[in-house]
């Protein structure tokens, strides 16, 4: 496999790169978040083994960086934080694997032929559509007919949840974590202040409403029947 590594702990880098090699796998090396980021867009990997800590440009940003512009290359996060919180909130993220740090070569190696026996990952949509509505995912951009809406980062996520769950009750936790990345209730009405405004930007003035309050439970996206 061609692999990518960004790590920045020398001693750690080195170890891995040795390791990898050993095992017959060709190995990229990168210190810097940012010259990470900009490798992983300039080459074709099939895998990247991700350190969450970097400076520049942390690894989960570099993995949502990823996942938002369509590359489902494989991505291991190698990172000291190994809650159980931390794994989560990696893989949520888009991480296929995730092992904390200190961490055996053997495990290691093991992790990266399993993510091998997958074989390659089907490409998903860039587009989503719920009746007239559209959403580039690539290019972020949002248009119901003709109409384009001007949406904020916050207001794109929800609505990006939405359409892939389109028909499904999506409950006020769901978007905590899933939107927020909370794992605990805030104890305000944080969510409902946002769908609400998406609401007036996606729904207001047209004869079909997609988005629907479920009494005491959330909301759901259902097209006209």
């Amino acid at each position: 496999m061609h692999i990518l590594l960004i790590e920045d702990d020398k001693r750690v880098a080195a170890h891995v790169c040795k390791g990898l090699r050993e095992a017959g796998h060709t190995v990229d090396h990168e210190a810097d978040g940012r010259q990470g980021l900009f490798l992983v867009a300039a080459e074709k990997f099939d895998l990247v083994i991700l350190d969450r800590m970097l400076p520049a440009v942390d690894g989960l940003t570099i993995l949502h960086t990823m996942r938002a512009s369509g590359d489902h290359t494989p991505v291991l996060l190698l990172s000291a934080l190994g809650e159980v919180d931390d794994k989560v909130s990696g893989l949520r993220a888009g991480a296929d694997d995730y092992l904390p740090k200190p961490f055996a070569m053997s495990e290691l190696l093991a992790r990266i032929d399993v993510i091998g026996r997958r074989g390659p990952v089907a490409s998903e949509a860039t587009r989503l559509s719920v009746a007239d509505l559209e959403i580039d995912l690539l290019g972020r951009e949002v248009k119901r007919g003709n109409q384009r809406i001007d949406l904020t980062s916050r207001e794109f996520r929800i609505l990006e949840y939405f359409a892939r769950n389109v028909g499904r009750v999506v409950t006020r936790s769901m978007l905590l974590e899933s939107v927020w990345e909370y794992h605990f209730d805030p104890q305000t009405n944080i969510i409902d202040q946002h769908v609400s405004r998406l609401r007036q930007k996606v729904d207001k003035g047209y004869a079909t409403q997609l988005i629907h309050t479920v009494r005491g439970t959330g909301y759901v996206m259902r097209p006209p029947i």
